[in-house]
């Protein structure tokens, strides 16, 4: 008999300058992608792609222990304003390398070598886990469907990131 799925808590954070609940397509597909999948939407919001809006956000989830996966989408390039890493990084406790290698990697089967220009990346912080992912939907849908979907299934071996974010399984400390 295979084992239930443990449902996550997710928040979904929107990073953009010009995007509304309307327009937020990439936020959106998240939501119904998480959902879809077991998953409980913790909440979800759309910030300007500010330095220390973003940081405020992403720390407050952080150290809210109902939250155990953040998602961000947006300001992972080079262009205007795009802050993403510069104020989600400074927030992980560990990177995880790979998330970002793996992400480019799978990008690249779809355009080629502008997936260089994604600055995507993930990491472990306070027991939460977070996944910095670019502001295209397409993007986004790459990244649940070939990382994160496995990844944050309690089912998947041989190893996962919700193992270490449920409370009686992780690794805290």
């Amino acid at each position: 008999m295979s084992e239930p799925m443990i449902p996550l808590s997710i928040a979904v954070l929107t990073i953009s300058d010009t995007r509304n609940e309307e327009t937020d397509r990439s936020g959106q597909a998240l939501v119904e992608r998480l959902t879809s999948a077991g998953h409980a939407l913790h909440e979800k919001r759309i910030v300007p792609d500010d330095v220390y809006r973003i940081r405020a956000v992403v720390a407050g989830w952080i150290a809210d222990p109902e939250v155990q996966v953040i998602l961000t989408t947006g300001g992972t390039g080079f262009t205007g304003r795009d802050s993403t890493p510069e104020a989600v990084s400074v927030l992980l406790d560990k990177q995880i390398e790979g998330f970002g290698e793996l992400f480019r990697h799978l990008s690249w089967q779809e355009i080629g070598s502008s997936t260089v220009q994604s600055r995507c990346l993930g990491g472990l912080a306070n027991a939460t886990v977070v996944f910095c992912l670019p502001g295209s939907t397409g993007a986004c849908c790459t990244a649940w469907d070939g990382i994160l979907a496995e990844q944050l299934d309690s089912r998947h071996k041989p190893c996962n990131f919700a193992n270490l974010v449920i409370p009686e399984r992780g690794q805290h400390g």
